[in-house]
């Protein structure tokens, strides 16, 4: 989302006006008059807003919308990436909020010609994420509700990030994190991920690289040199089963942080919780220590 140029300390609250647009250009959606009746198809819109009690707002959704679990008793109306406008339309939506990608633009003009306010987003980074979770508290007329919302989610990672700041720099090791395996993609600089790892105590070695999930070559990966490799606990049986990956001396040793992607997967309302989680599969030692 842009916003104009007004400078503003980070975590303080700003008036949003008619010249703030969202990641299509469009004007935010200012006027809770609004969001009466939302369609969400974005992930990380549909489960602020049932954190910030407003789910009953919410009269459809896309297929991959699955948090809270709430959220499933929604009717789903399709895709979030190049929607049916058609069937949107039939939930009568006064608001459609849409993940911020160029295959949803042509979708985003069908909905303005049909009358139908828009909010597209796309959350990279942490604070795209309290920037939204503001625009619909807003937009919804919760803004108290989204203020609690985001200020618990800063407490707690402000909270992990003092603990593992003590650590020594020793104590920070360097680690991967694949995203895919064929061809090798990795966490990059660009993402929420990345922004995580700092938070729980470790050094992404493709911090520099300002993607938030580039290709990169295996060799690339073997001549940055991470102790440890982030993943699932099913995407490390692949990588060790995996003749291109095993050359890394990291997945040879079996050196992982096992994360959950039910929780890291999603740069929502579980911030805090998957910053917890990293935290713990750090540092162990923190265990007591951590929220």
């Amino acid at each position: 989302m842009r916003t104009d140029s007004t400078s503003v300390p980070p975590g303080a609250a700003r008036a949003l006006t008619p010249a703030d647009t969202d990641d299509f250009g469009a004007p935010l959606p200012i006027d809770a008059r609004y969001a009466t009746r939302v369609v969400s198809l974005n992930p990380t819109a549909t489960e602020a807003i049932f954190a910030m009690g407003a789910g009953a707002t919410v009269v459809g959704r896309s297929r991959w919308d699955e948090f809270p679990a709430e959220a499933r008793a929604v009717p789903a109306v399709g895709d979030g990436i190049r929607p049916a406008v058609e069937t949107v339309l039939a939930q009568r939506p006064s608001l459609v909020i849409l993940y911020a990608t160029a295959e949803n633009r042509a979708a985003a003009e069908q909905l303005a010609r049909a009358g139908v306010r828009t909010l597209a987003v796309r959350v990279d980074r942490i604070a795209q994420f309290h920037a939204l979770v503001r625009t619909l508290g807003v937009a919804l007329g919760v803004e108290q509700r989204a203020r609690a919302v985001s200020d618990s989610i800063r407490g707690t990672l402000d909270r992990v990030q003092r603990l593992t700041a003590a650590l020594p720099a020793a104590a920070r090791p360097r680690v991967v994190w694949p995203v895919w395996t064929t061809p090798p993609m990795v966490v990059g600089g660009g993402s929420y991920l990345d922004e995580l790892l700092t938070i729980a105590g470790a050094d992404n070695v493709f911090h520099d690289v300002a993607l938030p999930s580039p290709s990169v070559s295996i060799e690339e990966i073997v001549r940055r040199a991470p102790r440890f490799v982030v993943t699932s606990a099913r995407q490390s049986a692949a990588l060790r089963a995996n003749a291109t990956w095993r050359v890394l001396p990291a997945i040879s040793r079996q050196q992982f942080v096992i994360e959950d992607p039910a929780i890291t997967g999603r740069p929502s309302v579980v911030l805090g919780m998957a910053a917890t989680q990293l935290a713990r599969a750090l540092h162990p030692t923190l265990a007591d220590s951590l929220p």
